[in-house]
């Protein structure tokens, strides 16, 4: 059953789910299941990889596209101008 639940978290990309699966592996796994888990978890650590590296290229995509915003306003003037 653990193993299932831990296949269908990383089929799911559930980081949550994985976590919650890893903090709680149970003590009667037979040799065929540890095998099992360890591709399992090598899989899940693969995914978590690329997840983090979206994750940073997006952030960085954003704090382009907030540079790019700030850069195309007008500078803001504390004062009130009546000059122009």
């Amino acid at each position: 059953m653990w193993l299932k639940e831990l296949k269908i978290a990383i089929i799911e990309k559930n980081t949550e789910k994985i976590s919650s699966l890893l903090e709680d592996i149970p003590k009667g796994l037979s040799q065929d299941e540890l095998l099992q888990a360890q591709y399992l978890l090598k899989g899940a650590n693969e995914l978590i990889h690329e997840l983090q590296k979206n994750t940073q290229s997006s952030m960085l995509q954003m704090k382009k596209n907030i540079d790019f915003l700030k850069s195309t306003q007008a500078p803001h003037t504390p004062k009130l101008n009546i000059n122009s």
